[in-house]
């Protein structure tokens, strides 16, 4: 027999957060650091949504800048994603360990086809040993012509600045400095390439402090695997072009196709960091968890753009659901990710305070320049376009529906969409939208008396209001301009 929680479900709008004295002087006094997995560590709690209007690579590297981090999706080849991942990996670096190379004999018309592929300033010059016979760059390569021999345009190993492998970072930005230079060739003991450090790289970590990074100064990224046959496979290429995560992406989590997933994972490719989901049960995180998961992953049908609870009749109310899972993973040690119903920073502080210790926004970062698509006018305004990634479009896009159906039935009918189409407005860089987000944060962090998010969890007391309470939240009485 069915039964009825004698609790209601609650979510967002259905609380506010009470107000704590607080000993913060100034919000910037507080830290938004938190952990995406048991071991991955980020100083904003944001996640890009794994949608194909959210995040690819340049999205990706946007949200590692601001020191959250993106999940690039599965909608597209293993090939093209691994691509994707290696973009985001190749956007920084302490070290360029596989510096672009060139062979001595070759033309300027290659050196230039081969920078303009890879979106670099710079090759070394190889010879027939595999020693550095000098360095090109964007400066050399100027009024040259198409035919000419590089080895007549570039600087010489007699003129060409090097330091050895081995080198700290100040060390090559004092080299750098001294000799005016933008790329510094690294040279093991026998006098082969060992790696390149450029002053861009340097620049970039210098404005981008708080970056998410892994122990060679690459951008952190993660990659969107399915359950479906070759999930394996599209794993292994992903890892091997140096994603940091992988999120086995399903609509329903607690599943025994997702759960089988995050074993075969596991033990196919043992300690790496797995996030799973969607889940909206303590047992479901529970389930997850024990499978091998290093974060779950907590909605089911809170999206703007998801119908999936009037298309099924299933899910939880957000907050909830991320009060419920957060309990059960406790004792695991394992972090919640809220995914889903992020329209504001005060519905970030919200599920922060309910157990989550990141979010995951797609529909707020579709509407950026970072996110693939592009602006269009509608109805004399800006906007991109978002879909849930079982609208019928992204549904009948999928490589793996390619080839469906037949002349009198093609592939759409036979597609039950759980989500829908929608634009959205166009909201600037990234950079600016995540100022936001996280000035608002760091804002409610000092209305609960909290230093951080974990203060936040430990002392947060939530108070349940009515529809006239919903109202009275937002600006109401006066004609907004």
């Amino acid at each position: 027999m069915a039964k009825i929680r004698s609790s209601p479900g609650l979510t967002f709008d259905d609380v506010l957060l009470v107000p704590k004295r607080s000993p913060v002087r100034s919000r910037g006094d507080v830290s938004t650091a938190t952990m995406l997995t048991r071991h991955l560590h980020m100083e904003i709690p944001i996640i890009s949504a794994n949608m194909d209007t959210v995040t690819e690579g340049r999205m990706a590297v946007a949200m590692a800048r601001a020191g959250g981090i993106g999940i690039i999706h599965r909608f597209m080849s293993a090939e093209r994603q691994a691509e994707e991942v290696r973009k985001a990996k190749r956007a920084e670096s302490h070290i360029v360990e596989s510096p672009r190379t060139i062979v001595c004999g070759a033309t300027c018309k290659e050196a230039r086809a081969i920078m303009a592929r890879y979106g670099i300033g710079g090759l070394v010059v190889i010879d027939a040993r595999g020693k550095p016979a000098g360095i090109l760059t964007n400066r050399d390569l100027q009024f040259t012509p198409d035919d000419a021999d590089i080895c007549t345009v570039m600087t010489p190993t007699e003129r060409m600045v090097t330091a050895p492998a081995g080198a700290s970072l100040e060390e090559a930005q004092r080299i750098l400095q001294e000799h005016r230079l933008e790329k510094l060739p690294l040279l093991d003991s026998e006098g082969r390439l060992a790696g390149l450090i450029t002053t861009k790289d340097i620049v970039r970590s210098l404005q981008h402090p708080y970056a998410t990074k892994d122990h060679k100064g690459r951008l952190r990224v993660g990659a969107a695997v399915g359950v479906q046959p070759g999930f394996l496979e599209r794993a292994a290429r992903l890892l091997d072009a140096g994603t940091d995560v992988l999120v086995v992406d399903i609509a329903h989590g607690h599943s025994d196709n997702a759960i089988s997933a995050v074993r075969e994972l596991r033990q196919a490719f043992g300690p790496i960091q797995i996030i799973a989901g969607n889940v909206a049960t303590a047992e479901g995180t529970r389930d997850l968890i024990e499978a091998g998961a290093d974060a779950i992953k907590v909605g089911v049908g809170p999206g703007s753009i998801c119908i999936t609870r009037i298309v099924t009749g299933f899910g939880v109310p957000q907050l909830t659901a991320v009060m419920e899972a957060a309990e059960a993973a406790a004792p695991f040690g394992v972090p919640i990710i809220a995914d889903g119903g992020i329209r504001t920073s005060g519905d970030v502080a919200k599920a922060l305070a309910a157990g989550a210790q990141t979010v995951m926004i797609g529909s707020l970062l579709a509407g950026t320049d970072e996110s693939p698509g592009v602006v269009v006018l509608r109805n004399n305004r800006r906007t991109k376009v978002s879909r849930g990634m079982a609208s019928l479009g992204a549904t009948i896009d999928r490589p793996d529906r390619k080839g469906e159906g037949d002349g009198e039935d093609p592939a759409w009918s036979r597609v039950v969409a759980e989500g829908v189409e929608a634009a959205v407005p166009y909201r600037g860089s990234v950079d600016d939208l995540l100022h936001q987000i996280v000035g608002g944060l760091r804002s409610a962090l000092s209305y609960a008396g909290a230093s951080s998010i974990l203060d936040l969890q430990q002392n947060a007391e939530f108070i349940q209001i009515t529809q006239a309470g919903v109202a009275e939240s937002h600006p109401h009485d006066v004609e907004v301009i």
